[in-house]
């Protein structure tokens, strides 16, 4: 307990916090608002590195200010769509830095918040090509060329996959081609190494509702080492994760999404199953049938390339099982059953069978398509 004379001297303190703030909060206050209303009124339109690019509804939400001196650092979210693509605002999160001078902040810097990965603008200028049903954003040092080709293999994959889902979607992609592997590898907030090899990678949220669209990302490096009919598949595959991804939740297997994307991107061409699954013929080949339906763990990049590969080929060839002895529309209900209910409930009433049946019989066709 404080004594008499001590508490009459705290007391003054105490009323002038209590009523008034002592005139501190107040000034803080009005520059935490001067800094709000500097960046309301430098985001009112995009950058003009950006005006290519089809953006609309651009906005800074700030979270919080912090000031150090005659300098403030923001953190707050950027929201906006690409028109015509988006059905919803996406998100990224942002450090915005602003200098007081002569009484007036101004903003000086914008970049991704710290561990956020950056937008493909933030690694330098974009050039922009339309489609018939694609928008092709290249990075940094793309040519013309080289997106015009992606836009139109893209156009081409979007019927192929609306082929394949015969479900409502967008029927329009985005695809963002960074200007190298290493930049792709910062888009999608991972290593060079993780994505080296790889083709393209679709980014999304998975379930119903309003959401932004997603991105088709395209490993310049691997993408340029494939062929045409190498280029088709990759796209198609990843346009098709686009097509269902309102149908795809979390109780959605792997196999079967990663299996239906390959059969629809395969769906109606030449590719044989030993064409298109040499690591999992070898295998078979050798005696070494699959115990089971790949799991999700066998999807996981980073471990042994060919395991990696048997368990694709392996989801590709039970969906192509499904759809050859049960019918198209049957592996499409499944896909839509598997998205909202347990994986046994979804077999038995798209297939009439277990998953134990399930996968006797794709053993059965492994050994007779692979031999």
């Amino acid at each position: 307990m404080l004594p008499a004379r001590r508490l009459v001297r705290v007391l003054p303190l105490l009323l002038c916090l209590l009523s008034a703030g002592c005139a501190v909060r107040p000034a803080e206050d009005t520059a935490g608002r001067d800094v709000r209303r500097a960046v309301a009124e430098w985001s009112r339109t995009p950058p003009e590195r950006l005006a290519g690019i089809p953006v609309e509804d651009w906005a800074y939400e700030v979270g919080s200010v912090r000031r150090d001196g005659v300098r403030a650092f923001v953190r707050a979210e950027l929201r906006y769509r690409l028109s015509g693509y988006d059905p919803a605002p996406g998100g990224s999160a942002r450090e915005v830095e602003l200098l007081e001078e002569g009484g007036t902040w101004r903003v000086t810097a914008d970049r991704p918040a710290p561990g956020t990965p950056p937008q493909l603008w933030d690694q330098g200028p974009v050039s922009v090509v339309r489609g018939a049903h694609a928008l092709v954003l290249g990075g940094a040092g793309q040519s013309g060329d080289t997106l015009r080709g992606i836009a139109a293999e893209a156009d081409r994959a979007v019927p192929a996959a609306s082929a394949a889902w015969p479900r409502p979607w967008a029927g329009r992609v985005v695809v963002l081609v960074p200007g190298s592997l290493e930049g792709m590898a910062a888009l999608l907030g991972g290593t060079a190494d993780a994505y080296r090899g790889m083709g393209a990678v679709t980014t999304g949220r998975v379930g119903a509702g309003p959401a932004p669209a997603d991105r088709v990302v395209v490993n310049p490096e691997g993408y340029a080492e494939l062929g045409e009919a190498g280029r088709r598949v990759v796209l198609t595959h990843e346009v098709t994760h686009v097509a269902t991804r309102a149908a795809t939740t979390a109780t959605t297997p792997l196999w079967l999404s990663e299996g239906f994307a390959d059969w629809a991107a395969y769906r109606g061409g030449p590719t044989t199953p030993e064409q298109g699954a040499p690591a999992l013929a070898r295998a078979v080949r050798r005696g070494e049938v699959p115990a089971r339906l790949p799991e999700t763990e066998d999807f996981a990049f980073g471990g042994d390339p060919q395991a990696l590969a048997r368990a694709y080929e392996g989801a590709w060839l039970a969906c192509r099982l499904i759809a050859g002895e049960w019918g198209e529309e049957a592996l499409v209900g499944l896909y839509e059953r598997a998205g909202r209910e347990p994986l046994p409930t979804a077999l038995d009433e798209a297939l009439g069978m277990d998953r134990a049946g399930l996968t006797k019989a794709w053993q059965e066709a492994l050994r007779g398509w692979l031999r």
